[in-house]
C-alpha cells in the first residue's frame, strides 16, 4: 500500500483498529505518581512511565504522531519553542565548542547563545542571513561543533541551502540543528536532508489556537536521541497533560489550517506588493521575493507569515497604521487562527549585518479570516501611514 498523506496519517493514527472500544482522543491523566502493583515493576526497566515527568497517554500519542510527521525515530517535548531549540545545544555542545548561526535567528535564540552559552565557553559566530552556502561554510573551524539554521529566518525570511549544508557539515563532523517552526514539520522535512536535529514550536501551528506553549525536539540518531531525552530528563522538563492533549487535538487539523492560512496569504502579500506605501514584501512563496527559489526546490507549502517593508516611514507612522487595523490582532507569536501585526524594525539594531531596509519593517501573520475582509482592513491602515 502506498504511503499515506500526511493530511490522512495525521487523522488514520486515531482511528486505528485492535485497541477495543475507546473515545477517538485520549484520555487526559493528570498524574505524578505512578503505583505498581509489585516492588520489582517500580524499576526503569518496567514498561511505563515511572514518574509523571515521564508523560502520560496525551503526551505519548503526541510524540508519535510528530515523530511520524517529522521522519524521526523519536519526538521529545519540551515546555515552549524557545527550549526545543535550547535543549539540542546544551545536549550536545561543551565548553570550548563554536557555534556557527544567522544573524537573522529568533531573538531569544540569540540571546541564549550570547548569554547562557557563552559564559559557559561556548562561542556563536553569526553569518549574514543571506550568506551562501560557501560563506557559511568558511565560518566553520576546527572548533565548530554545530550549525544552527533558522530558514525561512526570522523577519526578513531569508532562505538557505539545507541541504547542501546538511551534507558539507556531516563530511565535517559538525551536527547540524534546524528550527523548522516556519515549516512546522509539514512543508519541509531536515531529517530527510541530513540535518541531525529538527525543532520546532508546537506553540506556532501544530497547537494552532494561541492557547498554549510547547516545543519538540525530532531526532533520527540514537546517540544524538539519547544525549537529548539525557538533559531534559536532568533538567526535569515536562509538559502538562492537558497542554499535550490540546496539541495533539489541533495536529490532527495542521494540513487543512497551514494550506488554507497560505492560500490567503499569498493573496494578501501580492496585494500589499502592488501598493504604493509598500517598498516590497518580505515572503518566500511571493514570486519574486527573497528565498523564493529555494522555496519552489524545496518545500511543499509555508507558513502564512510576511515581513512588509515600507517605503520610508518611521516608528509613529508604523504605529499608527496598526492603530487603524481592526482585524489584525497587535500580539507576538503566530500560527493561531487569527491574524497578528508586530512592529519589528527596532529589533534589527541586534543583528551584527542589518539589513538595509528603505523603511519600517512590519510583520504580518495571516489567519483563518476571509483575505479579501483583511485586505479592506489593511487598506484602511495603509491609508493612515503617512512616511
Amino acid at each position: 500500500m502506498p504511503r499515506l498523506s500526511d493530511r490522512t496519517r495525521l487523522i488514520a493514527s486515531a482511528t486505528r483498529r485492535g485497541q477495543g472500544r475507546r473515545p477517538v482522543n485520549p484520555s487526559v491523566e493528570r498524574a505524578s505518581t505512578m503505583l505498581s502493583d509489585d516492588p520489582a515493576s517500580m524499576q526503569d526497566s518496567t514498561p511505563g512511565p515511572v514518574y509523571g515527568l515521564d508523560g502520560t497517554s496525551a503526551a505519548r500519542e503526541l510524540r508519535a504522531a510528530l515523530a511520524d510527521l517529522e521522519g524521526a525515530s523519536d519526538a521529545f517535548l519540551v515546555p515552549s519553542g524557545l527550549a526545543a531549540v535550547t535543549v539540542p545545544l546544551l545536549a550536545l555542545l561543551r565548553p570550548g565548542d563554536e557555534v556557527v548561526a544567522s544573524d537573522a535567528v529568533y531573538g531569544p535564540t540569540r540571546r541564549f547563545l550570547t548569554r547562557h552559552m557563552a559564559a559557559r565557553g561556548i562561542a556563536t559566530h553569526f553569518h549574514p542571513a543571506g550568506a551562501t552556502t560557501s560563506d557559511i561554510l568558511s565560518l566553520c573551524g576546527e572548533q565548530t561543533r554545530l550549525l544552527l539554521i533558522e530558514s525561512p529566518s526570522s523577519l526578513t525570511f531569508e532562505i538557505v541551502d539545507v541541504p547542501a549544508l546538511a551534507e558539507a557539515c556531516k563530511a565535517r563532523g559538525v551536527l547540524t540543528v534546524m528550527d523548522n517552526t516556519w515549516a512546522a514539520g509539514l512543508a519541509f522535512r531536515p531529517l530527510d536532508h541530513g540535518v541531525d536535529v529538527s525543532v520546532q514550536a508546537v506553540t506556532k501551528y501544530a497547537a494552532g489556537h494561541s492557547d498554549l506553549l510547547m516545543g519538540a525536539v525530532a531526532v533520527q540518531d540514537a546517540e544524538v536521541a539519547r544525549a537529548v531525552l539525557h538533559t531534559i530528563e536532568d533538567m526535569g522538563w515536562h509538559v502538562s497533560p492537558d497542554d499535550a492533549w490540546l496539541a495533539l487535538r489541533g495536529l490532527r487539523t495542521l494540513p487543512l489550517r497551514y494550506n488554507e492560512a497560505l492560500k490567503s496569504a499569498l493573496q494578501v502579500a501580492e496585494w500589499l506588493q502592488a501598493r504604493p506605501e509598500v517598498e516590497r514584501v518580505l515572503f518566500p512563496p511571493l514570486p519574486g521575493s527573497v528565498g523564493h527559489d529555494l522555496w519552489r526546490r524545496d518545500y511543499s507549502g509555508g507558513a502564512a507569515l510576511m515581513g512588509v517593508v515600507m517605503k520610508g516611514g518611521d516608528k509613529a507612522a508604523a504605529h499608527a497604521l496598526m492603530r487603524a487595523l481592526t482585524l489584525f490582532g497587535m500580539g507576538y507569536s503566530w500560527g493561531g487562527f487569527e491574524s497578528l501585526i508586530t512592529h519589528e524594525t527596532p529589533q534589527l539594531a541586534y543583528r551584527q549585518h542589518a539589513p538595509a531596509l528603505s523603511g519600517q519593517l512590519l510583520r504580518l501573520h495571516i489567519g483563518l479570516e476571509d483575505p479579501a475582509d483583511l485586505i479592506a482592513d489593511l487598506k484602511n491602515g495603509l491609508a493612515a501611514f503617512v512616511p
